[in-house]
């Protein structure tokens, strides 16, 4: 059995993890106080530590609706997954095959999860958005 741990280069979990941290800002109009970012075999796991929260969430937050608050994020994120699937693909080289996202409040964080297919898997000529609503290029 192996454990399916490989060792991505520096750069390009840095790299993806800027990526995506740029991708979140320029969505949700806020950002987190760090990103981390794992490369394994046949997946990509990424935490948005210390979630930066919108005016509108801070009040849902204070009058007792954190449920609408995750299930809004999860909807936006399943919304604009095509955006961070082409980041990964980009970084990894490889098509990415499935994703999962999770928002959590207190702590504030985020969890994108993004299974890749195989090595061989070839990588659609997409026009690819730049995280914004309707754009691409």
């Amino acid at each position: 059995m192996t454990h399916g741990r490989e060792s991505a280069p520096d750069e390009i979990v840095d790299g993806l993890g800027a990526e995506l941290l740029r991708i979140h800002q320029q969505s949700y109009g806020a950002s987190a106080g760090q990103v981390r970012v794992h490369i394994l075999a046949d997946a990509v796991v990424c935490f948005l530590d210390d979630l930066q929260l919108m005016p509108s969430e801070q009040f849902l937050i204070g009058a007792g609706r954190s449920q609408a608050v995750i299930e809004l994020r999860n909807e936006y994120q399943q919304a604009i997954e095509m955006t961070f699937r082409a980041a990964v693909e980009r970084a990894t080289g490889r098509r990415v095959v499935s994703f999962v996202s999770a928002t959590k409040l207190g702590p504030n964080y985020a969890v994108e999860i993004f299974r890749l297919g195989p090595h061989t898997a070839s990588l659609p000529d997409e026009p690819v958005s730049d995280g914004r609503p309707g754009s691409t290029r």
